[in-house]
């Protein structure tokens, strides 16, 4: 189903996250390798921050995806700033 609706597959590296009309439950399927995995979360008294849908589909890093899992509110959370190295004279 993902492969044919999202044009993803999770055969190949992709995770393909679900969750409840509620927000508060999510299932992950993902392939390690020798077969596909299907993780599944419930948080107790509040929901996941998720992202906006676009074009079908929400799109998130590992980072942000970590956070989310972790109950935490991913937007809040951002990359350290690092500044370009300045080229030798």
């Amino acid at each position: 189903m993902a492969k044919e609706t999202l044009g993803h597959d999770p055969m190949k590296g992709a995770a393909v996250v679900f969750r409840a009309k509620r927000a508060d439950r999510v299932k992950i399927v993902v392939w390690d390798g020798t077969g596909l995995v299907m993780y599944w979360k419930r948080l107790d008294g509040s929901g996941f921050k998720w992202p906006p849908i676009v074009a079908g589909v929400m799109r998130m890093n590992a980072a942000q995806l970590s956070a989310l899992l972790a109950g935490m509110d991913w937007t809040r959370m951002h990359a350290p700033r690092i500044q370009q190295p300045k080229a030798l004279a």
